[in-house]
């Protein structure tokens, strides 16, 4: 029987991990369909390379900073010997979480895109995830450096986040605001003849937004890792809040078809957190204030503090994820339907305290990666694309413009 439970976890999990990474067709489609075509190779190759060096960091380094977990024994060992469990589940829990750790250089990606040097870029994603994601994730979700306990202690709950609305989204989001502030706007975007850029292609990136909201059901009902602590309740909250995200982003954008996609994720980022503790009727609550954040939130960065973050990656990772870190504690409580074992309190200390530290981290890392080798683009590489000036091919090779 225990034979037969562990070879169950381990497909429930490796199904997760192909949800989730499915979801970086999603993050590559959408960017495509957003940035200009002279850049769409470009999203392509970036989301790509950023995911392949991205798991390397986190297999060698990432990991084991988070769980004290390493790979390097012999293939016997990690099936089953030493204290690995049985048939690799220790290996497909891997998997699963490279794939959540490998959306942060996703989410970043969006908000630089058009004028950032690729290796530079990808370097910097490798080191994000070797270094900077796990220190979060260790203390979030294995309870590292006895913070958590610190906080049951004195506050009588830990900080909750599920499924990543801060450990995942809000940390990428919030070092996303610091790499498009250090990076500054694209040529063109402002000043006296500046303006705005439309997508490239709605359709593709439509395609982004359903490949990502499939995926997520992955990514937030598989985060129990196991068949017994499965549960309905974060599949109906996640799908209730991203239905509240498309509502709310459709009217208050009248009904904009940027906005309404990203609408959304916008939900399904926002009930992250909480997802396996709300009512239905709060995550979709949750949901349609994150809708409404995203639209409001997009146009006073583009517009009034001119920060050129191209696919809204602050306002939907950044400004969502920190409020649905908040929303957990709130829609997660007893009184509101939840199912209890949330502090308010302990929400907002943990959600602002991670997201100071993602922007401070992400300030540090872009500042030096600049410093020492830059990360823009030069003018007449942006007037060009990057598809030619970095991969010296375009979207289209056979259309000649």
């Amino acid at each position: 029987m225990n034979g037969s439970t562990s070879g169950i976890d381990v497909f429930f999990v490796l199904v997760g991990a192909i949800l989730v990474f499915a979801m970086h067709g999603g993050f590559a489609f959408l960017e495509v369909g957003t940035v200009r075509a002279k850049n769409q190779v470009n999203a392509m190759v970036k989301i790509m390379v950023d995911f392949g060096f991205s798991t390397l960091s986190y297999f060698f380094i990432g990991y084991t900073i988070a769980y004290g977990v390493t790979f390097l024994h012999g293939a016997s060992v990690l099936v089953g010997g030493d204290g690995f469990l049985p048939q690799g589940f220790s290996l497909v829990k891997f998997f699963f979480l490279a794939t959540f750790a490998a959306a942060v250089p996703a989410i970043i990606s969006g908000g630089i895109a058009e004028r950032a040097k690729f290796w530079p870029q990808v370097a910097t994603a490798a080191v994000i995830v070797g270094l900077v994601y796990p220190f979060t994730e260790g203390i979030v979700w294995n309870g590292n450096y006895g913070i958590q306990a610190w906080l049951a202690a004195t506050f009588g709950a830990t900080f909750h986040d599920f499924a990543g609305s801060i450990v995942v989204h809000a940390l990428g989001g919030w070092i996303a605001l610091a790499a498009v502030m250090k990076l500054g706007p694209r040529i063109g975007r402002y000043g006296p003849h500046g303006r705005p850029f439309p997508p490239s292609s709605i359709p593709w990136l439509a395609l982004g937004t359903w490949l990502l909201a499939i995926g997520w059901f992955g990514f937030n009902v598989m985060s129990a890792q196991s068949i017994a602590a499965v549960s309905g309740l974060v599949a109906i909250n996640s799908l209730m809040a991203m239905v509240g995200g498309i509502i709310a982003a459709s009217l208050a954008s009248r009904v904009d078809p940027g906005f309404v996609h990203n609408g959304a994720l916008a939900g399904l980022v926002a009930v992250c957190a909480g997802s396996d503790v709300m009512h239905p009727a709060g995550a979709l609550v949750v949901g349609a204030i994150a809708g409404v954040i995203f639209v409001k939130g997009f146009t006073i960065t583009q517009e009034k503090l001119k920060i050129d973050d191209v696919l809204g990656v602050w306002p939907l990772h950044g400004l969502c994820g920190l409020w649905g870190g908040v929303a957990a504690g709130v829609f997660g409580l007893s009184e509101l339907g939840g199912l209890g074992g949330v502090s308010p309190v302990v929400q907002i200390l943990g959600s602002i305290g991670i997201a100071a530290y993602a922007f401070a981290a992400g300030y540090v890392i872009y500042t030096f990666s600049a410093k020492l080798v830059g990360i823009r683009l030069t003018d007449e590489q942006q007037r060009r694309g990057a598809d030619l000036s970095v991969h010296s091919i375009g979207s289209t090779p056979d259309v000649t413009y």
